[in-house]
């Protein structure tokens, strides 16, 4: 009885925000699906390297990589708050950003092809992405730019049939599976445009495995779900498979900033969440000098002050969600929302290892995958630095400082 009350005590505390009936459902469903899928699941692919294949076909078959596109395309045409609860609720499950990863592309990182495509690469391009059939990667950042967009190094050519792609990319995710590309490239030199922002374009083709080399990084974690460096050379990629006008890709990448901050926001939200309810569970039944650790304030409070920061983070998560839904500037809360979540997720990962004790550096308890993985929503997409950054000169109105 009392393990059932603690339960429902932790149901009731830890959403706090509304849902409407159809997001319940969503929540419901999703939960169902990752059900199957146990912490042991987990374990064995971090440890082995194997990409969740099985769970990711159960998530396509129940419709749910579409669940922002348009019902035009086979999506289910909900919004970012629904696609933000559901990739939560995959998070939470124990799957982490391991579970979270292997389908954030196709959750809403095609969106630019759903906003800037014509209506034939909208038909062409999204129902395979929306059923699994065909995977994604999206390439943008690289070696020597980093943040800095404007810099990037990789040049799309004109050819009589389009363009032709040379040049190298980092930290790619799912490019050992990927049967399509998603990539920006500078088609006018930089010293050639009015603004260095100008002169990029996006293009949405083939993953030619005789132009492009993936290497796989070695990396702290989330090993089921790789990162690689790319070395294209000669891609060729036809006026078919241009996203928007050429020259325009930085503006039609800035488009889909906010729902990425968002949707990483409410990932590491989640993961923060299963690692406080594994360390609540181990504190209460742990007992050292005969009574639960969990009764004393040195364990109680760095869980109690986690979970706090992370309701707090999740309300200005879905606070950005609703205005981005309802077509207001969300661009502060997203970039806050990002922010506090990375840093809310990290903390109780950290602070549930700690309530461990040594176990906490133990991988059959878990948690230790989910601190290290806590760690990839403090650095991408975007820098803590480059949030702040953002926050003091957008909404403070302070001097640019970098």
């Amino acid at each position: 009885m009392g393990g059932a009350v603690a339960a429902t005590v932790w149901s009731t505390m830890t959403f706090a925000i509304d849902l409407t009936e159809e997001q319940a459902a969503i929540k419901s469903a999703v939960e169902d699906i990752c059900a199957k899928y146990d912490d042991h699941y987990w374990l064995e692919t971090d440890n082995s390297g194997a990409f969740p294949e099985a769970f990711v076909s159960d998530i396509a078959a129940g419709g749910w990589l579409g669940v922002a596109m348009p019902e035009s395309v086979g999506g289910a045409g909900l919004g970012l708050q629904e696609a933000a609860l559901m990739m939560q609720c995959v998070a939470e499950s124990g799957a982490g950003f391991s579970g979270a990863s292997a389908i954030h592309l196709n959750i809403f990182g095609l969106m630019p092809i759903v906003k800037f495509g014509t209506e034939e690469q909208q038909q062409r391009f999204l129902p395979p992405a929306i059923d699994g059939t065909e995977k994604a990667c999206f390439a943008v950042t690289e070696p020597n730019s980093g943040l800095d967009t404007a810099s990037l190094e990789t040049r799309a050519d004109r050819t009589n049939a389009g363009y032709r792609i040379r040049g190298r990319k980092i930290w790619t995710t799912n490019a050992q599976r990927a049967n399509k590309i998603l990539i920006i490239a500078r088609t006018t030199p930089k010293d050639q445009c009015a603004k260095p922002t100008q002169g990029l374009s996006l293009f949405y083709a083939d993953f030619d495995r005789d132009k492009i080399e993936a290497q796989p990084i070695p990396k702290m974690g989330r090993k089921a779900v790789e990162c690689n460096t790319l070395f294209i050379e000669d891609l060729e990629v036809s006026n078919a498979e241009l996203i928007g006008e050429e020259g325009a890709g930085f503006k039609i990448l800035l488009s889909g900033l906010n729902p990425e901050r968002v949707l990483f926001a409410a990932e590491a939200i989640g993961l923060g969440r299963a690692a406080l309810k594994r360390a609540a569970q181990y504190a209460k039944e742990r007992v050292v000098f005969g009574r639960p650790i969990g009764q004393n304030q040195g364990i109680q409070h760095p869980l109690a002050k986690a979970w706090a920061e992370l309701e707090a983070a999740n309300l200005l998560a879905f606070k950005a969600a609703a205005l981005y839904d309802a077509g207001r500037e969300c661009g502060a809360e997203a970039n806050a929302a990002k922010y506090l979540g990375a840093e809310a997720g990290f903390r109780a990962c950290e602070a549930s290892v700690l309530a461990h004790g040594g176990m906490g550096y133990a991988k059959e308890y878990f948690v230790e995958r989910y601190f290290r993985e806590a760690m990839i929503a403090r650095i991408a997409p975007v820098s803590r630095e480059m949030i702040l950054n953002f926050i003091a000169e957008r909404v403070l109105g302070l001097p640019k400082s970098y």
